[in-house]
Formats: C-alpha cells, sequence, structure tokens
C-alpha cells in the first residue's frame, strides 16, 4: 500500500491530475506492483535454477586453488547482492552481457556497471588477502 500511495504522490508532484476514481486507480497500481514483484521472484529462482545446473563437481586441484577458491568465494559473499549476481552470471555461467541483461531485466549499461564494480571490488579484496 506504501507503493500506492508513494506512486499517488509522485503523480501529483508530477502536476497531473488525481485519478477520477482513486480507489480503483489503486486498484490496478497495486495489482502492476504484485505481478512485478512475482515476475522478478520468478526471474530470481530461473537464475539460481540455471546456475545449479551449471555447477560442476568439486574436484581436487592442489592446495594453491583450493586457498584461490577459498578467498574468491569469500570475496563473492562480501559483494552486494546485485553485484555478485552479475559476476556469477557472467564468469561462471559465462552469459554474454546482453544475456544477462535480459535474464535480469535490466540495462546493458547497468550490467557492465555492476561488472566493472564488482571486479574491481572483489581484486581489491584477493589484494588485500594476499592470494593474488
Amino acid at each position: 500500500m506504501q507503493q500506492v500511495r508513494l506512486r499517488l504522490l509522485e503523480r501529483a508532484a508530477s502536476g497531473r491530475e488525481a485519478p477520477r476514481d482513486v480507489s480503483a486507480w489503486a486498484a490496478v497500481v497495486a495489482s502492476n506492483l504484485a505481478m512485478d514483484w512475482h515476475r522478478a521472484r520468478r526471474r530470481q529462482e530461473r537464475v539460481g535454477e540455471r546456475l545449479a545446473s551449471l555447477r560442476q563437481p568439486a574436484h581436487d586441484s592442489g592446495e594453491d586453488t583450493s586457498l584461490l577458491s577459498l578467498a574468491v568465494a569469500r570475496g563473492l559473499d562480501q559483494l552486494p547482492d546485485a553485484q555478485r549476481q552479475v559476476l556469477v552470471l557472467r564468469f561462471y555461467a559465462d552469459l554474454p552481457v546482453r544475456s544477462i541483461a535480459d535474464e535480469l531485466g535490466i540495462p546493458e549499461g547497468t550490467v557492465k556497471s555492476r561488472l566493472h564494480t564488482a571486479v574491481r571490488a572483489l581484486r581489491v579484496r584477493l589484494h588485500e588477502d594476499e592470494v593474488v
């Protein structure tokens, strides 16, 4: 309901007149917001399922690789969700930027920006831990 009220306030602030039937308008806006929320939730579930299907079984590959993998996993855990999501989709799922943007429903420029910021933060983290 807060989002519906906010939309009504934004509408008034922009100079547009109030809807003739506020309760009907509010019902439509609430319905649209609920559908958007469910779509986003389904999209997140699909991404999770896709990542789970791409996960490969772990195998021993030496102590150095294990330490690096652990450090990268810790670094990924410290990233904000949005940055971690695009980083995993790009480098673990090997999806191109356009596919990531389509999958998440965000512009390609946002994907690129989040990737750049996430890679930089992860690089700093790995250097701080003296892993790389």
